[in-house]
Formats: structure tokens, C-alpha cells, sequence
């Protein structure tokens, strides 16, 4: 019957740690030996706190079921074992009474040290990252002068729009002029405006008072909460065209007034906007209101997208590299000739979003190797490439998109027309039959200069 008992204890995969009414371990079965990396041996017969040691403010819920007979439920409890070692349980803890009184407490465990070992980083990662200027990575001149402008928007307190497509780094240009402006000690808060029902939005942005409607408490909205600091508002032009004309008053006023109040509050919030598209043909679509997009653009930063700024690709796979070499735990030194000239041939439609996914991807796929070759990148790629070598011998060459071609045509009919009229902005602009403003719009858009 012993061997029988030891044997289901054993078994069990939690694990179990009684100790007599001296404090000393009678029973420690092998999955509490896995959860404490310790051996029976190391455990057995002796007192339960020259084993194990607690936090100053923590105590040994054995020890405390022990003393006071209570019954404790679900409770994580962290300590470390004679390794000096950290573990965090879950543990259900109680009492065994014999004729009235303790004779022994009985603890049944779940490890959660991986877990909670995860969590901690994730809340240590969230505390500590944030993008900087430092940490912006391209070399090309229109790449550069995007930064440049950006430093110098951190300076002040004026609204910021940015444009660019998926994946061209938007978040981290806003977060970069926060921490390098006077706000950098205050609150930096994004929001997805995609993200988020249109009935929800109004009273994430301004908060709502108790009783404005079925269930609402006083809760502040994201412009209280970052009272001080930076908003930044991703996707500006998903929201309802009525939401855009109040976040326009608040913008203009300073002040916000949560729903179902009937006071308004002063808030000192900067805000930074994204947009993806081209914000005129957001306008003239009706997705955009045309005096939200000019209180926005005060600055307006154009990130160029991957395929104009290629020289950029070699130190963004550089630091990608290092990125996953890291996570990974590997050792990837280069990129072979070969799948280097791949990388260039591509366009990235997800820009450096997508290169990171792709090198990502591709170093999951390399087991000793130190070179990433072109066997490793993914099949999409390497099918692309060997698809149009073939084209190419042929002499059918790759064709860019329609919407690439538009963009080259309208570019070289602009510069065109500048140079027919001497640079002259309002002369040019009243030929191509648009507004100065919208001419100067694409000028910047296209970094495109008149010298």
C-alpha cells in the first residue's frame, strides 16, 4: 500500500508539499521536485525555511496554514529554492487536524514560473521601449531629411501629420519627437482609429460621466490621460466625419467636455496624426474634413516608402540580423551575394515591415548555417526571382505597378511644367490647373526641389 500511495503521488501533476507540525517535509512528490529543480534528498526531513527562502514581505503559506489553520485558495506566492533560483506557484494550502488539532499543512502546486519569468518582461519591455532618433534606421538622403525635419518639429508644440504607407515606420517617427521634445516626461498615448467601433470612439477619446448612458461611470478619455503629453491618433481619416469636426473643436480650444457632462475641462495634449494615403484624395473622397487636415498638417512629415530609398535595405537587414541573432539565440553573421540581390530586386508593398517579417521568417528557416543564402528566404521570393529570370531571358522584363507608373508620370510632368514657367510656383500650379497649395503639397510629397 506504501509503494501503491507513493506511486499515485508521484504520478500527479501538480505538485505536493506536506510538513509535519515541526515545520520538517514528510511528503514532497516529483512534480514538486520538477516545479523547485530539487531532489527529494535536498527536502525530506528538514525544516521547511532552512531549505527555502521568502521575500521580506512574504511568508511561507505552508508555514502560515501551519500556525493558523487558514485556508488559502488560488494564491501565487513567489520564493527561492537552495539554489538561490527563483519560483512562483499557484498554490491551494490548508491545515490537516487530528483530534482538534494541526498536525501537519498540506500545499498543492502550479508552477507558473515561466509565465509569470514573461509577463515580467513584457511589463519591463512596455516600461522601457520607446523609439528614439537613435534608433531610426536609413541612410538615403530623402530618408534623412524626413528625420531632420522631424527633430526639429520635437522642438515645439505644434501638431504633426505624418504620410506614409503600412509599414514605413509612422509610430516611430511620433514616438521619437515625443521623448526628444519638452513633453518626453509626460504621457505618450497611441490609438488605432481603425480599430475601434464608431460608437466606441467618441467616449475613448473624451471620456464619459456616470449616468451618461446604461452602465458609463466617470472615466477620463485618452485626451485627460495624456494631459501634457502626445496623442497620437493612427489612421485619422477612419474616423466619422462628425467625430473628426469635435476632435477639431478640442484641438482648437484646448478643452474637452466627457459625454453626458456639462462642464468642459482644459487639456494641454500635442497631437501627432498618421494617414496612409494621400490625405487630398482623402479630402476629396469626403474621408477627411479639409479644415481638420490644415489644423493637422501644421508640420507634415512624407516618410519615402522602401522602394524609393532602396539603399536603406542593407542596414535595415544589418539590424534585423542582430535583432532575431538576439531573440533567436543565433549567430547569423551576413547574407550571401545571391539573396542580397533578391532583397534589392523586391519593391516591398509592406515596406520595412515587411523586410523585418521576411528576415524573421527566414532566420527560422536556417538551422547552424552564419550566411543567410537564398535557399533560406522564403518560397514567394524565391519563386518571384527564378520567375523573372526566365522573363528575363525571354526579354519580357518585370513592369511596375499602374499606380508606380502614374506616380513616375506625375512626378516628371510636374518637374516639367516647373521647368517650362522658371520654378514658379503659382504660375505652374495655375497650368496644371490646381491650387498653390495642392502644387507645394506634392512638391514636399515627392521630394521634389525647385533649386
Amino acid at each position: 500500500m506504501n509503494h501503491l500511495y507513493q506511486m499515485l503521488v508521484d504520478e500527479i501533476n501538480v505538485g505536493i508539499h506536506v510538513i509535519d507540525q515541526n515545520g520538517h517535509t514528510i511528503i514532497y512528490n516529483k512534480k514538486m521536485m520538477e516545479i523547485e529543480s530539487m531532489v527529494d534528498t535536498d527536502v525530506l526531513h528538514k525544516n521547511l525555511l532552512e531549505v527555502f527562502t521568502f521575500h521580506e514581505n512574504e511568508r511561507s503559506t505552508l508555514v502560515q496554514a501551519l500556525k493558523t489553520g487558514k485556508v488559502t485558495k488560488d494564491v501565487k506566492q513567489t520564493y527561492f529554492n537552495n539554489k538561490g533560483e527563483e519560483i512562483t506557484t499557484i498554490n491551494n494550502t490548508f491545515p490537516f487536524i487530528e483530534n482538534g488539532e494541526i498536525t501537519a499543512a498540506v500545499e498543492i502546486a502550479k508552477d507558473i514560473t515561466q509565465l509569470d519569468h514573461v509577463i515580467k518582461k513584457n511589463v519591463l519591455r512596455k516600461r522601457e521601449s520607446h523609439y528614439t532618433f537613435e534608433q531610426i534606421i536609413g541612410n538615403s538622403r530623402a530618408f534623412l531629411a524626413v528625420v531632420e525635419e522631424a527633430k526639429r518639429a520635437a522642438r515645439t508644440s505644434s501638431s504633426v501629420l505624418i504620410v506614409g504607407e503600412t509599414g514605413t515606420g509612422k509610430e516611430l517617427f511620433a514616438q521619437s519627437i515625443h521623448y526628444a521634445s519638452p513633453r518626453s516626461h509626460a504621457p505618450f498615448l497611441a490609438q488605432n482609429c481603425a480599430a475601434i467601433p464608431e460608437n466606441l470612439m467618441e467616449s475613448l477619446l473624451f471620456g464619459t460621466k456616470k449616468g451618461a448612458f446604461t452602465g458609463a461611470l466617470d472615466t477620463p478619455g485618452l485626451f485627460e490621460q495624456a494631459d501634457g503629453g502626445t496623442l497620437l491618433l493612427d489612421e485619422i481619416n477612419s474616423l466619422d466625419p462628425a467625430l473628426q469636426a469635435k476632435l477639431l473643436r478640442v484641438i482648437q480650444e484646448k478643452t474637452i467636455r466627457r459625454i453626458g457632462d456639462t462642464k468642459d475641462k482644459k487639456v494641454d495634449v500635442r497631437i501627432i496624426a498618421t494617414i496612409n494615403e494621400d490625405p487630398i484624395d482623402m479630402i476629396a473622397k469626403n474621408r477627411l474634413r479639409k479644415d481638420l487636415y490644415y489644423r493637422l498638417s501644421v508640420v507634415t512629415l512624407f516618410i519615402p516608402p522602401l522602394r524609393e530609398r532602396k539603399e536603406d535595405i542593407l542596414p535595415l537587414i544589418e539590424e534585423f540580423i542582430h535583432k532575431y541573432n538576439t531573440l533567436f539565440q543565433m549567430n547569423v553573421k551576413t547574407i550571401s551575394e545571391e539573396a542580397k540581390a533578391i532583397l534589392f530586386e523586391h519593391d516591398w508593398p509592406g515596406n520595412a515591415r515587411e523586410l523585418e517579417h521576411t528576415i524573421e521568417g527566414t532566420m527560422n528557416l536556417i538551422s547552424d548555417e552564419t550566411e543567410i543564402h537564398i535557399h533560406n528566404l522564403p518560397f514567394r521570393l524565391r519563386n518571384r526571382y527564378q520567375k523573372e529570370g526566365k522573363d528575363t531571358e525571354t526579354g519580357n522584363l518585370p513592369t511596375k505597378t499602374l499606380q508606380e507608373k502614374m506616380v513616375e508620370i506625375e512626378k516628371l510632368y510636374i518637374l516639367q511644367a516647373l521647368r517650362e514657367n522658371n520654378n514658379n510656383v503659382s504660375q505652374t500650379a495655375k497650368i496644371l490647373g490646381m491650387s498653390r497649395q495642392n502644387l507645394q503639397y506634392r512638391l514636399k510629397k515627392f521630394h521634389l526641389s525647385l533649386k
